[in-house]
């Protein structure tokens, strides 16, 4: 407190602080993590193509240069994020900053295959970094309740724009130069990062952090990246006893985490926070709205490429809406929160999303309009829900535990995308394989059947290999069993924001609305003041 504060009797010293011009300028900084994140995971697929050509890598090989970054970055999270508390969250963010920048050029002139996968690798690692730093900076930066809900719907915005642009940027970059040139977007934006962090970025940290276990680190990586594997797995092949034993080892590691975490004085992560309803309900409501919105969007991605045969920019940009609405509603919830209370606005937002994913169970084969409009609204829903599910997780840890608080928040996303994937999108391809298997033309070969079943994309380049009228029989059937699959997820989808909704009305209930518990203390305090202030006055009189 300075002097002037204890001179004056009428300051409330409980009152959060409000943030100035420079912690929103900070805010700007803490973007471009998430603009660089979102696009880096769009250009990849891009580069594909001309990344075989150059590096011709095998099968396996191509998986791994695809997946590591994931797997790496799930794994890793809750270890950094634990880390950030205690060596400072501005630290490792600059840090991670370095070596993303320094991986991304290692991984633009990787000479060979196994170097690129190494590169995407530590890049997964320092990718870790920077989401727990970024959340847990956004925690302490703006200690108003109301600044830090617009903070994180600005800051949330920033995924839609990256995922927006990358594709555009990605494909402009790759039209002139190598492949390697989409890894080099994140260079210039981390050198930004490096330079401004310091000067614009205050620095928090747990100032009783405790020694940190490396066993528990360990284990936590182990047991993220064995569940993720597996289900990826699975999405990919299908069940199967291998990857049913990947998943069941990897939740036997995290039971022992868990456990481990119970008997440690410092523990990785402070188990009590589940405690804490605000937390461990937004927490699954954010975890589960990823689950559903993942496995949805990639079906309405090959939806418009594949059953309607638009292009990959004509599907882009007809993704833009979807974009626009998702930063409309990610910044506007922090308004409406100051009137509603959160577990209404989130069940709100669920219960648009449980709407829009009940229409696309009226698909057909020629449904653009709907699947544009029923992508709009929906990414309208889960800007406000991701905006304030977050918003809670992180307001309801301590401010010395944001990071890992933010981590676990991550965390949950990265599982949730990964179960959305594997389960819905086994699902989808379950019921996309028994009904084409009974619409194939008897006179196509065994190996072209084989194709047909596997992907719409299979199917898609088989039909066209075929003459007469085989060719477009064999693709309406295949585009029919694609939506029939696509109308199943979609369906299961609804029922779960629909069960999400009703279990943030009753567990966040309790949460007030955003300022109301600041201002009514404020009034008790300047309450006190008055009456303190009046009574030394009778007594002087």
């Amino acid at each position: 407190m300075n002097s002037s504060e204890e001179k004056n009797p009428l300051v409330n010293p409980a009152s959060p602080a409000k943030a100035g011009r420079q912690e929103w300028i900070g805010l700007a900084v803490l973007m471009l993590p998430t603009l660089l994140i979102a696009m880096d995971l769009t250009v990849l697929h891009l580069a594909v193509p001309s990344l075989s050509a150059a590096l011709q890598p095998s099968s396996a090989e191509l998986l791994w240069i695809v997946d590591i970054y994931g797997f790496m970055i799930a794994g890793s999270l809750i270890t950094m994020g634990t880390l950030g508390d205690r060596i400072g969250r501005r630290k490792l963010l600059l840090l991670g900053a370095a070596a993303f920048g320094v991986a991304s050029t290692i991984a633009a002139f990787a000479p060979s295959a196994e170097l690129l996968i190494a590169a995407r690798a530590l890049l997964g690692v320092a990718g870790a970094t920077l989401m727990p730093s970024t959340m847990s900076l956004i925690r302490n930066m703006f200690l108003d309740s109301r600044q830090r809900t617009a903070a994180i719907g600005i800051w949330v915005s920033g995924f839609s724009v990256g995922s927006a642009i990358g594709p555009l940027v990605g494909g402009l970059l790759l039209e002139y130069f190598w492949w390697g040139s989409v890894f080099l977007l994140g260079v210039p934006v981390m050198v930004v990062l490096l330079i401004a962090g310091p000067m614009l970025l205050p620095e928090h940290r747990d100032p009783h952090p405790g020694r940190f276990d490396l066993l528990s680190a360990a284990m936590s990586l182990t047991a993220v990246l064995l569940i993720i594997y597996g289900l990826k797995q699975v999405a990919e092949s299908g069940l199967g006893w291998l990857p049913l034993l990947t998943v069941a080892l990897g939740l036997g590691i995290g039971f022992s985490f868990g456990q481990r975490q119970r008997r440690l004085a410092d523990p990785l992560i402070d188990l009590r926070l589940f405690h804490v309803p605000a937390f461990s309900a937004s927490l699954a409501t954010y975890t589960l709205g990823i689950f559903a919105s993942f496995g949805t969007f990639l079906f309405i991605a090959q939806y418009l490429q594949l059953v309607l045969g638009l292009s990959p920019l004509q599907a882009g940009l007809w993704s833009v809406p979807g974009a626009i609405a998702f930063i409309v509603g990610s910044n506007s919830a922090p308004k409406f929160v100051q009137r509603v209370r959160p577990a209404f606005l989130v069940a709100g937002g669920l219960t648009v999303a449980a709407f829009c994913l009940g229409l696309l169970t009226q698909i057909g084969l020629n449904s653009l309009a709907l699947i544009v409009f029923a992508n709009t609204l929906m990414s309208l829903g889960f800007g406000v829900t991701f905006t304030l599910t977050l918003d809670m997780v992180v307001s309801a840890a301590p401010p010395e535990r944001a990071g890992a608080a933010s981590a676990l928040a991550e965390t949950g996303a990265e599982l949730g995308g990964a179960l959305g994937i594997a389960v819905l999108g086994s699902l989808a391809t379950a019921v996309y394989r028994t009904q084409v298997t009974a619409n194939l033309p008897p006179t196509i070969s065994a190996e072209m059947a084989h194709a047909v079943r596997e992907t719409l994309g299979g199917a898609v380049a088989a039909a066209g290999q075929l003459s007469g009228p085989l060719g477009p029989a064999l693709l309406e059937a295949a585009n029919n069993a694609f939506v029939s699959g696509l109308q199943v997820i979609s369906l299961i989808g609804a029922v779960v924001m629909l069960g999400l909704a009703l279990l943030t009305v009753t567990m966040l209930r309790h949460v007030e609305i955003v300022g109301e518990a600041e201002e009514s203390l404020e009034l008790e305090t300047e309450g006190l003041v008055v009456t303190t202030v009046a009574q030394q006055i009778s007594l002087i009189e």
